[in-house]
């Protein structure tokens, strides 16, 4: 089975550190982000390996290479424009053959992918997502009042928690057919696409950890958690 990485993206929330740096190449503790990434997958199993690649694209081409020193084979998929999550897959269509693993290049997810492509396979279904539990303490407290304006209840920094999408999928090809070609088109575009034209789509609960450098403050809390799990003294 294949796994196809999506690092073509502009990575404008995190600018200024991706004016000269795309935002897999970002270092997350002693390696960049993509370089965990191409490790856990080859921890999993997955040897072959497509990345889309658009913005500084050289940059991730030249440090990894064909992944020989990592242990895998890479193939690079580049377009010339911003495509979306949805469109930068679909780019990939010529280089793939059945079911795929789906990872986003900004996204670590710590978690056995066995497990989760095993779930897929018991499903039979079209695309399978994989959840994570999320906890998010809010900053401020809420307040309550009747109609009267009298004060009912004080919830002091209440904490909203359940489960996300990780930005990991199993699928099969014909997930493809349901974004356009060419176009720009996010993910969550072509799953509402897939679900209106009736496609069998699964959700897996898993363990783990997962660390997401989406925007400067994502990536200083994701940089941070990972110096101090490397420097832990057992």
């Amino acid at each position: 089975m294949k796994a196809v990485i999506l690092a073509g993206g502009l990575g404008t929330r995190l600018r200024p550190y991706t004016l000269f740096v795309p935002k897999p190449l970002l270092p997350l503790g002693d390696r960049p982000l993509l370089e965990h990434i191409l490790l856990s997958l080859k921890k999993y199993g997955f040897s072959e390996v497509v990345i889309t690649v658009s913005y500084l694209s050289k940059l991730i081409e030249n440090y990894f290479g064909s992944g020989e020193d990592l242990g895998v084979s890479i193939e690079y998929v580049r377009s010339n424009k911003p495509m979306g999550t949805g469109g930068q897959l679909r780019t990939t269509e010529a280089r793939l053959d059945g079911t795929f693993l789906l990872l986003y290049g900004d996204q670590f997810i710590d978690t056995d992918l066995s497990k989760f492509v095993d779930y897929h396979r018991s499903k039979a279904g079209s695309a399978t997502m994989l959840l994570m539990p999320y906890r998010q303490t809010l900053k401020y407290g809420f307040i309550d009042s009747d109609e009267n304006g009298r004060l009912t209840n004080w919830r002091e920094k209440p904490a909203v928690e359940g489960w996300i999408n990780a930005g990991c999928y199993v699928m099969e090809k014909k997930f493809l057919e349901y974004i356009p070609p060419n176009t720009m088109y996010g993910m969550d575009e072509a799953f509402r696409e897939a679900l209106r034209r009736g496609e069998p789509i699964y959700t897996f609960k898993a363990e783990g950890d997962f660390i997401d450098i989406g925007d400067k403050e994502g990536y200083l809390s994701a940089h941070e958690r990972y110096l101090q799990k490397i420097g832990r003294i057992k």
